[in-house]
């Protein structure tokens, strides 16, 4: 007897993310290749009407079948993307639209699993899906997802975060771990690692990992701060001081450390090290390179001032952060 391919329903509605709707597909239709054409996960797009789908980029989607066609059927996994709303000062804000929230809400009553994609989580909210649960969200997101839902405990560090039967996925790109992780737990890490390879991704990122990191810092408002930043990153390995950021940016280290601390919300000192600290995570991830190695690669003096530095900004010493981090097969 054929296996029967569990179904896939992907929500879609106006303004929603493309990213947040392509890539999922993406990750699974990957995934028959790592099974020998065997049935991987049959996926199909759901909205309220068959007229195509604006998107948030202005990409227009046409969807599979209408809500009330797929709530006859068996889903076995609910995927729940997200959109958001941008004002004149940039700001941004998750929208949960009620027509939506409803539709979400009958539909999950019949669903063996449900995850949403970035902003996502707040439709799940907003439906009283995740009351009691832990949850993730865009960092960008994350303050309003806990203000708006105080039954939710939000945790806007991870990557994604699984609580029982409801997987929540962070930022946009995420939604490729996040499958990877549905994958993973259907088919095996094998299989899932696979998948990861195909994508040409450097690893199959395991839910704890943050989705913070340091392009990722609020961007400035001065093209000198910015320039700073870059001139970081490209002399990462040198032992670069205050002294001499504030010689590069021609101002005063107290002036430098006011610009800072206006900018980016902390001390010219504190980011040159999490800067650091980003660079040492990646190798770490990604290599076999010594401590002493990885320590001078990312302009750490010592394996001491490495491991000092880890456990300031993550709570763990590189090797344990490897340990946790770095996959199996690489």
């Amino acid at each position: 007897m054929s296996r029967v391919e569990p179904l896939v329903v992907i929500v879609l509605f106006d303004g929603v993310d493309l990213l947040d709707v392509t890539g999922p597909p993406e990750v699974f239709s990957l995934l028959r290749r790592e099974l020998d054409g065997a049935p991987g996960y049959r996926v199909i797009l759901a909205a309220e009407t068959a007229d195509p789908v604006t998107t948030f980029a202005g990409v227009r989607v046409l969807p599979d079948v209408t809500f009330d066609e797929v709530a006859e059927q068996k889903i076995d996994t609910l995927i729940v993307p997200g959109s958001v709303s941008v004002d004149e000062q940039r700001r941004v804000r998750a929208v949960a639209d009620p027509v939506v929230v409803d539709r979400v809400r009958a539909l999950a009553s019949r669903t063996r699993r449900v995850a949403s994609v970035c902003v996502g989580a707040h439709i799940l909210a907003a439906a009283g899906l995740l009351d009691g649960r832990r949850a993730t969200t865009h960092w960008s997101t994350a303050r309003q997802l806990a203000t708006e839902h105080p039954a939710v405990d939000v945790d806007p560090d991870p990557i994604f975060i699984r609580d029982r039967d409801v997987w929540t996925g962070a930022g946009i790109s995420a939604c490729l771990d996040l499958s990877l992780a549905l994958v993973a737990d259907d088919f095996g890490e094998a299989v899932a690692l696979g998948v990861a390879r195909q994508l040409v991704m450097y690893l199959k990122r395991p839910s704890g990992q943050s989705q913070f990191s340091i392009p990722l810092e609020p961007v400035s408002t001065t093209r000198r701060v910015d320039d700073l930043r870059h001139h970081i990153t490209r002399n990462i390995a040198d032992p670069l001081t205050v002294a001499d950021l504030a010689a590069q940016a021609h101002v005063s280290e107290r002036q430098l450390t006011r610009i800072f601390k206006s900018e980016l919300g902390t001390t010219p000192a504190a980011y040159l090290e999490s800067a650091r600290v980003e660079v040492a995570r990646n190798r770490l991830e990604s290599t076999d390179d010594a401590l002493e190695r990885v320590a001078s690669a990312c302009g750490f003096n010592t394996i001491d001032t490495l491991i000092r530095a880890f456990r300031r900004q993550i709570g763990m010493t590189p090797t344990e952060y490897r340990r946790r981090f770095r996959p199996s097969a690489l």
